[in-house]
């Protein structure tokens, strides 16, 4: 498990290659996000996605969020018609995660065998550089054990992931991230916009962006 400590503000691209690197052979990282730590492999591939499954510990009956780098990367695992459309460009990039019906190029091991699949643009000026130079989506699942709090501590990311076995094979360490609250999470599979989860931005908020 390698660790690299960097500094948000003062960005190195070439720690973004380092990690682009791991993700295209076929490796997992820890990234800082707009809210937590993630964990990334690529959302493809089942191979991958089962390893992430080992490292978090986690049930493969609960599936596992993706990030995308754009709504044109977005439309290519989910369907989206206009209506859909205009919703996303209301609530992306933030912190809310959208329910959509997933493409049959989502593999069923990451939704749990569901016909839906979370898909989330963070607000982050690391995870857009991060997407820009991907040609898939990534898992934005929080770096923990599953049942566990998600964390905003480096320290106790690296703690947790030291004596785990499988484990990370990066860890991209920007220190301590700012508290943040759950994420609002929207489900946009029926005619009528529904909040499963209320987060950062609220009911009505949303709902005044969506009209």
């Amino acid at each position: 498990m390698e660790i690299i400590r960097f500094n948000l503000s003062d960005l190195d691209y070439r720690i973004i290659e380092i990690a682009v690197g791991v993700i295209k052979r076929g490796g997992s990282i820890v990234y800082p996000t707009d809210t937590v730590y993630g964990l990334g492999v690529n959302a493809l591939k089942p191979h991958n996605i089962d390893r992430l499954f080992k490292i978090k510990k986690r049930p493969k009956t609960k599936p596992v969020p993706i990030m995308v780098r754009d709504i044109e990367m977005a439309k290519e695992i989910a369907f989206i018609d206009k209506k859909t459309e205009k919703a996303l460009e209301q609530v992306w990039p933030g912190q809310v995660t959208v329910i959509l019906e997933k493409k049959p190029i989502i593999p069923d091991v990451l939704t749990g065998n569901k016909r839906t699949v979370g898909l989330r643009i963070p607000n982050s000026q690391f995870t857009q550089l991060l997407m820009e130079n991907l040609d898939e989506p990534i898992t934005i699942t929080s770096a923990n054990f599953s049942g566990e709090s998600p964390l905003i501590s480096s320290a106790e990311v690296v703690r947790i992931f030291n004596k785990a076995y499988p484990r990370p094979d990066l860890i991209l360490d920007a220190g301590d991230l700012p508290p943040s609250p759950p994420l609002t999470v929207l489900d946009l599979t029926s005619s009528q916009p529904k909040i499963t989860r209320v987060g950062p931005i609220t009911k009505k908020d949303l709902m005044k962006m969506l009209r």
